[in-house]
């Protein structure tokens, strides 16, 4: 057993050091590609929201399509919250392939639906591989990635989900395009290339080792050192120990950690961190998904674009998704978490609600409704992602997985998962108004939340992980800085 035996480390503090690497950018890309494959999943279905109610064997009405879309949220809900679990447990690393498998296996039979009950159970079973991925990829994240650039690498890899999108939409033109596809056969060869590219990541992701703070609580710091030892001797400039060598921690190897010191973490002894964390999750969760899940569904339905056009209505809306965390992104970690949180969250909901009101008198066209869209997501992208970056950076290391799945499972679970039906049912209504009620909904929310990161928000920014939230498994004194 390994519970009680106690290790003497500084593993934490030669990771944070480093400067930039190869090693550092082929994690980016790796988990990098895992979003841009879920950008291009998420596009697809909602690009072919207007083909699957013209589909011969589907005849989708508009709720039909919130439905299905609350189906592959709340299945990211449940995977998020069964996989979080594990990956505390079994480590980062074996989660990436099981998610992945499952994945891959559900979006292949995505294209084999028959009806809308089927299309809706294939849909909740891949967004519970992708819920799981959120868990996965965002501790590691953390854990892998240096202090000084933790901020911007989140963002960056969160906000590659638009590269996907962006893929998304192109394959969608050409899919949907009724000179090269019949009625019922684009939409499917489009889930079956999505499945198809996803193999790449098995490959991509064969080098990721597992993150060494995990491998030294869990009873394998020699293993962990291995790892370190290979980071460092990738990078093109080593680091000299300060006066006194790197910092160092002890800490009592575990097996795993109960679910009662879960829940204490998380809702006793870090209580403000889980309010601020579900404000920031809840907030994102029905903005993003409420807009983007139906985007497709107020073109066709108040704008009559085509659905096989609406492809071309995505390139400018994931090109300001991508650009946001691209500029933005470096200002959250030297402007600092709390500004740029706040900021951010705030600048989307005010100019939503703006936006909203524009589109419920009429004064906007498909191509002014789009900039206007693009301009509000240059701002949502950096926020939404910072959500993750928030709760994966501010809770111990034994229970930050599950600290992930569960702000994620809750904030989706409030705010994503009935977002999409909702707007699906005001659409359906015909009434703008009624459009414009859900959009300062979605406003409202993210100015709240935005008023919770300028109160309540942790200065994480350029600090180790260890001196924002002490391990649980600590027995000595916090780490330099630590907040209790």
């Amino acid at each position: 057993m390994l519970n009680g035996r106690i290790v003497d480390t500084d593993i934490p503090a030669r990771l944070d050091s480093l400067h930039w690497s190869g090693f550092h950018t082929r994690v980016v890309l790796a988990l990098g590609i895992t979003w841009i494959l879920d950008g291009l999943e998420v596009t697809l279905a909602g690009a072919l929201a207007g083909v699957l109610k013209e589909s011969p064997s589907l005849h989708f009405s508009n709720l039909d399509v919130g439905l299905a879309s609350s189906a592959y949220l709340a299945g990211a809900v449940l995977g998020a919250l069964g996989f979080g679990w594990l990956t505390d447990r079994i480590g980062r690393k074996k989660l990436f392939f099981v998610t992945l498998s499952v994945y891959l296996a559900a979006t292949a039979a995505t294209a084999l639906s028959w009806n809308v009950a089927s299309y809706a159970l294939f849909r909740f079973l891949t967004g519970a591989g992708i819920g799981g991925e959120y868990t996965a990829i965002n501790s590691t994240i953390q854990e892998l990635v240096p202090a000084r650039y933790r901020g911007w690498t989140d963002l960056i890899i969160n906000g590659s989900f638009w590269i996907g999108a962006a893929i998304g939409a192109v394959s969608a033109i050409v899919l949907l395009d009724p000179a090269v596809t019949g009625p019922d056969t684009g939409w499917r060869l489009a889930y079956l290339t999505g499945a198809v590219l996803g193999l790449v990541v098995f490959l991509m992701r064969l080098w990721i080792p597992e993150s060494p703070r995990w491998l030294v609580i869990h009873g394998r710091p020699e293993q962990a050192d291995v790892i370190v030892a290979r980071i460092v001797g990738a990078a093109r400039r080593r680091d000299v120990p300060p006066p006194g060598g790197w910092h160092r921690i002890r800490l009592r190897m575990r097996n795993a950690t109960p679910l009662s010191d879960v829940a204490r973490t998380l809702f006793v002894d870090y209580r403000q961190r889980s309010l601020v964390a579900l404000a920031l999750m809840a907030a994102q969760a029905f903005f993003y998904n409420a807009i983007f899940f139906t985007y497709a569904l107020v073109l066709t339905a108040f704008y009559g674009i085509s659905a096989s056009r609406v492809g071309w209505y995505l390139l400018p809306f994931a090109a300001g998704n991508v650009l946001g965390p691209l500029l933005l992104g470096r200002l959250f970690d030297t402007v600092g978490r709390r500004v740029m949180i706040a900021f951010t969250y705030g600048a989307s909901g005010v100019l939503l609600a703006i936006s909203g009101y524009l589109f419920s008198i009429g004064v906007l066209s498909a191509q002014t409704q789009t900039i206007a869209w693009m301009v509000i997501f240059f701002f949502a992208s950096p926020a939404a992602s910072a959500a993750y970056l928030t709760v994966s950076e501010t809770f111990p290391l034994e229970v930050r997985a599950l600290a992930i799945a569960c702000f994620y499972a809750i904030g989706t679970g409030v705010g994503g998962v009935a977002g999409p039906a909702l707007f699906g049912a005001l659409i359906d209504s015909g009434s703008r108004p009624s459009v414009f009620v859900g959009y300062l909904l979605g406003a409202g929310l993210m100015i709240v939340a935005a008023a919770v990161a300028w109160r309540y928000c942790l200065a994480a920014e350029r600090r180790p992980l260890e001196a924002v939230a002490r391990p649980l498994a600590a027995i000595d004194g916090p780490g330099p800085g630590v907040e209790r």
